[in-house]
């Protein structure tokens, strides 16, 4: 997990420097302190379970086994990327890790996850879903919907809220009547909830294990509110000056940043965390080249991977 974490924490600080670069095109919206919540959760998920994120979604995508080179060379518009530079940041995807992809709009997946979990309801699997979500869209509609139907068809999903504190530039609790917006909204569905630290990586692969096994047995959704921090503003456009330099200097101490606390605790463990720190390192370095050298997409697929209804509407009905 200290390996898998500090990939996602380098490749984060590679896609700002490309970006301060040039070399990327568009915003990019970094997860850099998120990253115990993707390791921590991807750690209790089966293969077969699926994951869905927001715009911030790289972490999830690497978590689930997507390569920080194909990463780098989709928000570099690259023909090595993970769609093949078509998606670019805030659509990161992974399919082949059952990461079934970012969305932009505020809490739009959040009905595809409970879709994907009712899907395998429906055909006995036992797999889960999980929709990863910030504290900002606990104030969505969608939201609200998404966790009624859950709760009524039994559904075995889990909510987790990546609670940074701000939804975009604006303190989550300026506009928000609960203290847990995540957390404190599930009783009105009669489901439950659990508040988790989001920067402890063995705590969220705990929580989620548990939860997990919950849905999996038929006991329907459950919430998980991570409250973390973002290192960055909230994309590359946003310097982050509105938030207190103190509150800023808390969150990104040692003993409370998701990835130097875990060093500590595999060096209380009796271990040494240079290596897995030294090949996280390699492993991006790498990445970053290969990503810089990938040729850019093929022209020609311009018209490929579209949908197009070429009968009409009449599917619909």
């Amino acid at each position: 997990m200290l390996e898998q974490m500090a990939v996602i924490r380098y490749t984060e600080k590679a896609a700002y420097d490309l970006f301060m670069k040039g070399l990327v095109k568009g915003t990019t919206h970094l997860a850099a302190g998120h990253e115990a919540i993707a390791v921590g959760a991807s750690a209790a998920l089966r293969p077969d379970d699926y994951v869905l994120a927001t715009y911030r979604g790289h972490h999830h995508a690497i978590a689930r086994g997507l390569p920080p080179e194909a990463c780098l060379a989709e928000l570099m518009s690259r023909a090595t990327g993970a769609s093949r530079g078509k998606g670019g940041s805030m659509h990161m995807t992974y399919a082949k890790g059952n990461m079934l992809g970012s969305y932009a709009i505020i809490g739009a997946h959040l009905p595809m996850a409970a879709g994907a979990a009712w899907a395998a309801q429906r055909r006995g699997t036992e797999q889960i879903a999980v929709a990863f979500f910030g504290d900002g869209a606990t104030n969505i509609g969608v939201f609200h919907e998404t966790l009624n139907l859950a709760a009524v068809w039994n559904i075995p999903v889990l909510f987790i809220c990546e609670n940074n504190l701000y939804m975009e530039y604006t303190p989550i609790a300026s506009v928000t009547a609960v203290k847990h917006p995540a957390a404190d909204r599930a009783p009105a569905y009669g489901m439950p909830a659990e508040i988790v630290d989001g920067n402890d990586v063995v705590a969220v692969r705990d929580a989620v294990a548990r939860h997990a096994a919950r849905a999996r047995s038929g006991k329907g959704p459950t919430i998980i509110e991570a409250p973390t921090y973002r290192h960055y503003g909230h994309s590359r456009t946003d310097d982050g000056k509105y938030r207190p330099e103190e509150e800023v200097r808390e969150w990104l101490a040692p003993e409370r940043d998701p990835l130097p606390r875990l060093e500590q605790r595999v060096r209380d463990a009796g271990a040494d965390p240079a290596p897995a720190l030294a090949r996280a390192r390699a492993t991006v370095d790498a990445a970053i080249e290969a990503a810089k050298a990938a040729p850019p997409p093929d022209p020609s697929e311009a018209f490929t991977d579209l949908w197009a209804d070429k009968e009409g509407e009449s599917w619909r009905n």
